[in-house]
Formats: structure tokens, C-alpha cells, sequence
């Protein structure tokens, strides 16, 4: 089979306590965006962030997110639920088939406010530069050791992620795993 054609489940994966990503489309294989499928857990938050260059493409293929994509009226540290625009825009809650494009300056982020599972189809350009970060943030996990949060702040700096918000992973009590660590708001696998 050619390794072009990915059949269903199949691609590199990296799995951490907050995420579950699958490569479809890489740099390695000559494309200029990177392709992700991407599972997230109940109670995963990727926080408010801005790209000044990337672009970003969701697309909800089972479940339910929140989705953010646009610049508020006033933006919070604290969280970006409430957000609003100028305009009276505001977070929708997306189920399957709904679509999110995210141009270069735009405030965004997704949560997964429900007990089930979420799975996306993720595509971000320039490629390969998120495969890069998935694969860095996952190898932070791998350590076994609390993330340091001042840590990730310097690796989604290189790679063009400014948080506004704080990412979190706080899982419902009755999906949560053994291992997530002792404080559920510290910066976890994500975008």
C-alpha cells in the first residue's frame, strides 16, 4: 500500500493523558499542511491563543466542542467561555460535521465540555511545524514528572502559540485517569 493512503485507525500516534493524536498528512510526505485526527477527552480546555503566522482547520467528525474564533470586545486572563464580539459573536457549541477556519491573528480555542469523547480532523499550516510541537509536548508527558508549565510556555512560544488563557484538563471524576498529576490546571498534551 502506498504510504499516501492512511486506512481507518491507521497513522503514527501519540497518546498523553489530555490527547490522542494520529498523523494523516506530514511534512515527510511532501505536504505543506499537516493533517491530525485528534481525540479529545471530556474536560480537555486547549485555553484562548493566538498564531501570528499558522493557519489552523477544524472539523468535528463524533461529539461535541466549544469553539472560539474570534477577537472579543475585552479580552480575560482567566477564561474565554463568556467571550464576546463587537459584533455579538459568541462560543458555539459544535457537533459533527461543524467546521472551524482559523486565520493568522485570530484569538481561538475548543473544549470539550461534555462526558464523551471528541474526535477532529485537525489540519495546520505551515506543515511541519505542529507535528513538531505534538511531538515535543508528548515527550515532555513521557517523562513521567509534573509538566512544567514555564517549560511549555517556551516550547508554544517557538512554535507560534501565544496563550491568552490557560490550557487545562480538568476530566470528570468518572473518566479521569490515574496518572494526570497532582494539579489538573497545570499545562498538559494540546494545542
Amino acid at each position: 500500500m502506498s504510504d499516501l493512503i492512511i486506512p481507518a485507525g491507521a497513522g503514527r500516534k501519540l497518546v498523553t493523558p489530555a490527547q490522542q493524536v494520529t498523523f494523516k498528512a506530514t511534512g515527510e510526505m511532501g505536504s505543506s499542511i499537516s493533517v491530525f485526527e485528534v481525540v479529545v477527552p471530556p474536560g480537555f480546555d486547549v485555553g484562548a491563543h493566538v498564531h501570528t503566522r499558522s493557519q489552523e482547520f477544524f472539523y468535528v467528525l463524533e461529539g461535541e466542542l466549544d469553539l472560539l474564533c474570534f477577537e472579543p470586545a475585552e479580552r480575560t486572563a482567566d477564561t474565554w467561555h463568556h467571550w464576546e464580539s463587537a459584533k455579538g459573536d459568541r462560543v458555539v457549541r459544535a457537533g459533527e460535521g461543524s467546521c472551524m477556519f482559523v486565520p493568522p491573528g485570530t484569538p481561538h480555542a475548543f473544549r470539550n465540555a461534555t462526558d464523551q469523547p471528541v474526535k477532529m480532523l485537525f489540519q495546520s499550516y505551515p506543515s511541519p511545524e505542529h507535528e513538531s510541537y505534538f511531538e515535543e509536548i508528548a515527550e515532555i508527558w513521557s517523562r513521567g514528572t509534573a509538566v512544567d508549565p514555564a517549560a511549555v510556555a517556551a516550547m508554544r512560544r517557538r512554535y507560534d502559540v501565544s496563550q491568552i488563557t490557560p490550557l487545562r484538563f480538568a476530566p470528570p471524576p468518572d473518566t479521569a485517569t490515574a496518572s494526570p498529576g497532582p494539579d489538573t490546571n497545570a499545562p498538559r498534551s494540546g494545542r
